[in-house]
């Protein structure tokens, strides 16, 4: 009787061992689902950031986009503009020469005048 409550005490001893080892593999697998949660709500915010920051990057492509066309167009009619000033730059040089030349004209004549009303004034 003696070798049963040896053996009953030695069960007993191993059976609250192995209570207490499946409540601390419990409480690890508790402490475990718990992190795997955490981890699990982090690669989704961090997803969600993800999505939200290719969105901006998207949209700062397309606005990227916009400008660089629009730089693009400002340059054309920048462009066109400095070849229309070069155009009405020579145009303006050439009316200053003819009215240079015209000048001229007008004041030999002007001279040819006044020396006739001279010669007529002699007379």
């Amino acid at each position: 009787m003696e070798k049963i409550k040896e053996r009953l005490a030695s069960l007993r001893q191993e059976a609250d061992v192995a209570k207490e080892r499946a409540e601390e593999a419990e409480a690890k697998a508790k402490q475990l689902d718990q992190q795997l949660l955490a981890r699990e709500q982090e690669i989704k915010s961090l997803q969600h950031k993800l999505t939200i920051a290719e969105s901006q990057l998207d949209a700062a492509e397309e606005r990227s986009k916009e400008v660089t066309e629009k730089l693009r167009q400002v340059e054309v009619t920048a462009e066109s503009s400095e070849r229309r000033v070069q155009r009405l730059e020579q145009e303006r040089d050439q009316w200053e020469t003819k009215y240079e030349d015209v000048l001229e004209k007008y004041r030999k004549s002007q001279a040819e005048l006044n020396d006739l009303i001279q010669g007529v004034e002699g007379l």
